[in-house]
């Protein structure tokens, strides 16, 4: 678990696209330096999100650290794209006792978006994103939390029909992410807030009738609550 906190941002040394050294374990493997802040209570199997995914460090020194990445990170995030030199968002997860500044953050990408405008506005920045899954934007929503590339954000705008959001990015937040580095046509890792994710599914068993263990499951739970106010009025 994460917060969207970035805690610095890492250097890519290496993206090796079949590394068969033990720590590579014959797969793809993603090489970060200038990490040592991050680095001093790390052990091996421990998770770091790097550009919002989590990932697991299989290899480690004083200043860098090594990661797997599997087919499915590979084919949804940004991470492919990345080459030595880029700077990435890192974040360790959350430890027990810290206090919890951004929002719930599972580093389970959802999709990438586009950056489809920059307009600077005063210090600040507004980007406008255009999200690659449609089916996500449900979850996005004004005011609502998001996770752009592992950075907590508030959502601004958002428009359905035709899949695109936008934030705004105080002056602060520019100095500590990657953000700022990236221009129209890149793109961003997406996580949507998991919350709206579990609320929908509950609420959607409970309606559909799908949810409980009672004979007539079948009957969807509003047909159940109509029925037993005709019951109470019947009553009267």
């Amino acid at each position: 678990m994460f917060t969207g906190i970035v805690e610095c941002k890492g250097r890519v040394v290496e993206f090796n696209q079949f590394d068969n050294t033990e720590s590579g374990g014959s797969g793809a493997s993603l090489t970060i330096a200038a990490a040592k802040d991050m680095l001093n209570d790390c052990h091996l199997g421990d998770s770091i999100a790097i550009n919002g995914t989590c990932l697991t460090v299989t290899e480690f020194s004083t200043d860098e650290f090594k990661v797997g990445l599997a087919p499915e990170t590979m084919g949804r995030t940004n991470l492919c794209q990345l080459k030595p030199g880029d700077f990435v968002n890192l974040e360790r997860a959350l430890a027990a006792g810290h206090r919890f500044g951004g929002h719930f953050v599972q580093g389970h990408i959802d999709t990438t978006a586009e950056i489809i405008e920059i307009t600077p506005d005063a210090n600040s920045i507004w980007y406008k994103l255009k999200v690659a899954d449609q089916k996500l934007m449900p979850y996005i929503i004004p005011k609502g939390f998001i996770a752009l590339d592992g950075t907590s954000l508030t959502v601004c705008d958002v428009n359905d029909d035709e899949s695109w959001f936008t934030i705004m990015m105080i002056a602060y937040t520019q100095t500590h992410v990657v953000m700022p580095t990236k221009k129209v046509g890149d793109l961003v890792n997406i996580e949507v807030d998991m919350l709206g994710k579990y609320v929908e599914k509950v609420t959607t068993a409970i309606l559909e009738g799908t949810g409980g263990n009672s004979n007539d499951g079948r009957r969807s739970y509003i047909e159940k609550v109509v029925q037993r106010v005709l019951e109470r009025k019947a009553l009267q």
